[in-house]
């Protein structure tokens, strides 16, 4: 089986989430009443839930395809951190909602597996960056979509391939200076 009913609940859970977290950042003339705005929710959720969800369905997609079972899990205390730090309006950011649990000892296939969301998030900024540069005519809210895009996952990438444990970028290093 390749999903089951529980990573579906856990990835509606974890998009309506990402969703109510990003709204507080974004702020969009006539969308943003700083409060709890669905509309400004339902924007947040098109513009960064891809980057999350589809990030932790890379690492889940190559695990499966390096023949591991893999399973998406939601991390509930990140999870919540981020949930209690956007309610009280604060300044600071926590994005770390879920994980894919993957049992595989092979480094080579470790380094594959931890880099597979990074790429995802490179796959989407790269995306978003051309249709930036190529489309000459958008309405305001449209710019406002690719560019933070662009923007969200730009900086996932970067985040996430920090070599420091637990970030993919440990596993991705580790894998590259054991083949060396």
């Amino acid at each position: 089986m390749i999903t089951s009913f529980s990573e579906i609940f856990y990835i509606i859970i974890l998009t309506l989430a990402v969703g109510y977290i990003i709204s507080g950042y974004i702020r969009i003339p006539g969308l943003y009443s700083g409060g709890l705005n669905w509309r400004s929710i339902k924007f947040a959720i098109l513009v960064a839930a891809p980057a999350v969800v589809i990030h932790e369905l890379g690492h889940k997609f190559a695990g499966i395809a390096l023949g591991y079972a893999s399973f998406f899990h939601i991390w509930w205390f990140g999870l919540v951190i981020g949930i209690a730090l956007r309610a009280i309006g604060s300044p600071f950011l926590l994005l770390a909602p879920g994980y894919v649990s993957i049992p595989a000892t092979n480094p080579v296939h470790l380094g594959l597996i931890a880099f597979a969301g990074p790429f995802i998030n490179l796959v989407l900024f790269l995306a978003a960056l051309i249709v930036l540069k190529n489309k000459r005519r958008m309405k305001k809210k449209e710019f406002l979509f690719w560019h933070l895009t662009k923007v969200i996952n730009m900086w996932l990438f970067i985040f996430n391939m920090i070599p420091i444990p637990p970030l993919d970028g440990s596993k991705v290093f580790g894998a590259l200076f054991g083949l060396l």
